[in-house]
């Protein structure tokens, strides 16, 4: 018959532990433990409490800031998750010094981080620069758009939100006109009555939620006066396009220095498209490192930050861009056969301008199927002349050529086509094609290969590695702050391996 090994659970064994042997030197927990304690300045915190003459003692803003970077560098941003570190993780009780502070403690902390995120981040950046991890070559800007904590659902313009309003009271009284018919007719099934009273309840409750939000929020509008899509749940998250779909959420912006990928800038946005967001940065490198550092370093973006506004701006500064243009890799030589490797696709070929007959000197033009068009004047293009001509509604409509000269049925107006005339005299230069010039040189193309060995290790190591993959936090400046503490993370990992730390 088989042996065993006795055992008893009856039994107690004393450990000695000892907190402070417990975080070792050369780890991540013991570079924030020594930069908490010794480099930062948290004096910011003694604001939030009152409770020097009554009121019980407050957890020390030391120990709960040190459990949180330590608990956001192993992917936990939940505030229950961190709570039970703290009891059962013999790190996280070395850091707390065994405090186990309660969630809510926890949570009220990190969601209030938004008041001092930014001095505390410059802090950390000035210590990088101090450990000279911080050059005056190059850095780049770029987002990366994650998921909020707000459902797309839940989205639309106010337009949108009062039909799906209606939608649901349509339900809600086509429910209860059935519960009348049923109770005259005494063919009342309760079980299924009881479900259905529930699911009308959730109706009228989503009902009132969205009556409540039209009538207390103010309608977003776009840049052009168009109204942007809002969102119940969070209104300053957006809905945004990225490689695995739409998502509801916020675009996490950086500016990273190339020397050793520190994150020198940070912000979340609550919108997509990053045409207006170089500028923002540009201005907070400016402030958080002087304009010695923008003047003697190159900037580098990519095509989602390209257009006439950011290169007239980084013009003015007098910054050393390189932004890149949507034809930009067409034009490398490297990728000059990259087409073929991309399936054929059969394009509709629509008329050109050249398809059309233009007589200049007398200002007519007739369309492929001998129409003539009327002249819609005369505009100004990146400082060339062109002149404008426009079918008439009544012949675009029903033309037989309609589908070779226009992508879908006329609405409003007839086909538009345009001719240059020429260049204008005296016309200033055209930022654009100098950009392009610039960026296509020997020494643009080398400076912007290296854009993505600065940007791009920063959202891999907070994105795959830290395992952000999306913000729990509501409300731009709250999801800016967790922004900027994954931020503070990679930058403390800078110093961890490169930096001189006692």
């Amino acid at each position: 018959m088989a042996r065993y090994k006795h055992y008893n659970y009856q039994q107690t064994k004393m450990l000695p532990v000892n907190f402070e042997e417990q975080i070792l030197p050369g780890t991540f927990e013991h570079c924030v433990n020594y930069l908490v304690d010794h480099e930062l300045d948290l004096e910011l915190f003694n604001s939030r409490y009152k409770n020097d003459r009554t009121g019980a003692p407050a957890y020390n803003p030391t120990i709960l800031l040190k459990i949180v970077l330590v608990a956001y560098s192993r992917g936990t941003t939940s505030s229950r998750r961190i709570e039970r570190l703290c009891r059962e993780n013999i790190i996280f009780m070395a850091l707390s010094a065994d405090s186990q502070p309660h969630f809510t403690t926890i949570a009220d902390f990190i969601s209030r981080m938004e008041e001092v995120i930014q001095p505390i981040f410059l802090q950390l950046l000035m210590t990088c620069d101090q450990a000279g991890l911080i050059g005056q070559d190059m850095f780049a800007i770029d987002g990366c758009k994650l998921p909020s904590n707000a459902s797309k659902e839940w989205s639309g313009t106010h337009a949108d939100l009062q039909k799906k309003q209606r939608k649901l009271n349509t339900a809600v009284r086509r429910m209860l006109k059935k519960h009348r018919e049923e109770d005259a007719e005494n063919t009342a099934d309760e079980s299924i009555r009881q479900k259905e009273l529930q699911q009308i309840e959730t109706l009228r409750g989503a009902s009132k939620k969205v009556k409540q939000f039209l009538d207390t929020e103010e309608e977003r509008v776009g840049s052009r006066g168009k109204p942007n899509k809002s969102n119940i749940t969070d209104n300053h998250s957006a809905k945004m396009k990225t490689s695995h779909g739409v998502i509801q959420g916020y675009n996490g912006v950086a500016a990273a220095d190339s020397k050793h990928q520190i994150v020198i800038a940070a912000e979340a946005f609550g919108q997509g498209p990053e045409h207006d967001l170089l500028e923002p940065l540009v201005e907070q490198v400016k402030e958080n490192l002087g304009e010695a550092y923008i003047q003697n370093s190159a900037l580098t973006a990519d095509a989602g930050f390209h257009n006439k506004n950011n290169i007239a701006y980084c013009n003015e500064e007098n910054v050393d861009a390189y932004i890149a243009d949507g034809n930009f890799r067409k034009r490398d030589p490297r990728f000059v056969d990259r087409e073929r490797f991309k399936p054929t696709e059969k394009k509709k070929k629509f008329y050109q301008s050249g398809d059309f007959h233009i007589d200049i000197e007398a200002n007519t033009c007739r369309c492929p199927a001998g129409k003539e068009m009327w002249k819609g004047g005369n505009r100004q293009i990146e400082g060339n002349l062109y002149i404008t001509f426009q079918g008439y509604l009544k012949n675009c409509r029903t033309c037989p050529l309609q589908k070779q000269c226009m992508r879908k049925p006329p609405g409003k107006s007839g086909r538009q086509v345009s001719f240059k005339l020429g260049e204008i005299p005296n016309k200033p230069p055209n930022l654009t094609n100098q950009m392009r010039e610039k960026i296509d040189s020997n020494q643009g193309r080398h400076i912007y290969s290296e854009r993505l060995g600065a940007i791009e290790p920063v959202f891999g190591n907070i994105n795959t590695t830290k395992g952000l993959d999306w913000f729990s936090l509501r409300g731009k400046s709250k999801v800016n702050a967790q922004w900027l503490m994954f931020c503070m993370v990679h930058n403390i990992e800078k110093l961890q391996r490169y930096g001189p730390m006692e």
